[in-house]
């Protein structure tokens, strides 16, 4: 209790009978959290937070990656001028590997363990973010928005992102990933 429900106990006990006393801390009580619930409490500001970044593995909902994953290599969540909304710059699988076992040959093994890869622009609406993110460090320079304009840079991005996400692959990390979407 604090002191502003002394006061008010110490009040009413002097007007009343003190063999009742028990049922006036009670009432007491009661007066005093019905007042501090009728008083209107100031909200904090709800914003919601940014889970949205770089590294985030995301799946594609619409479109003709739809069901694929990708990890988000740059997001722009306010827009830009000549997309005002929100949308993000994915990397993502656009074939899986295929199942590997010990009694194919080294060829087959290679030809088997390819990862075709895919970049877009896509709207937040139109991907499912995941618990997951994958650590894969794009180079900003060559993996970015302004190089889909140009067919020679979206290649060399393209290259990039096959060469990391192969290694990835090959190391055995972030099986997920690189595993089909079963639904």
């Amino acid at each position: 209790m604090v002191a502003d429900d002394h006061s008010l106990l110490a009040s009413i006990a002097a007007t009343e009978d003190n063999h009742d006393l028990p049922r006036l801390e009670k009432l007491a009580h009661c007066a005093l959290l019905f007042n501090r619930l009728a008083r209107p409490v100031p909200s904090p500001k709800s914003t919601m937070g940014k889970f949205l970044k770089s590294g985030k593995v995301v799946i594609v909902l619409s479109g003709r990656y739809a069901g694929k994953k990708a990890v988000i290599v740059s997001n722009h969540a306010d827009g830009t001028q000549d997309r005002p909304y929100g949308h993000a710059f994915v990397a993502g699988v656009s074939s899986y590997p295929l199942r590997v076992t010990k009694g194919m040959g080294k060829k087959l093994q290679k030809k088997r363990s390819r990862v075709k890869p895919f970049v877009r622009v896509v709207n937040y609406n139109h991907l499912m973010p995941t618990r997951y993110a994958l650590d894969i460090s794009m180079d900003k320079e060559v993996c970015n928005k302004d190089s889909l304009r140009n067919p020679e840079q979206k290649r060399k991005a393209l290259r990039v992102i096959k060469g990391k996400m192969e290694e990835r692959y090959k190391t055995g990390k972030n099986r997920w990933f690189f595993q089909k979407l079963r639904f």
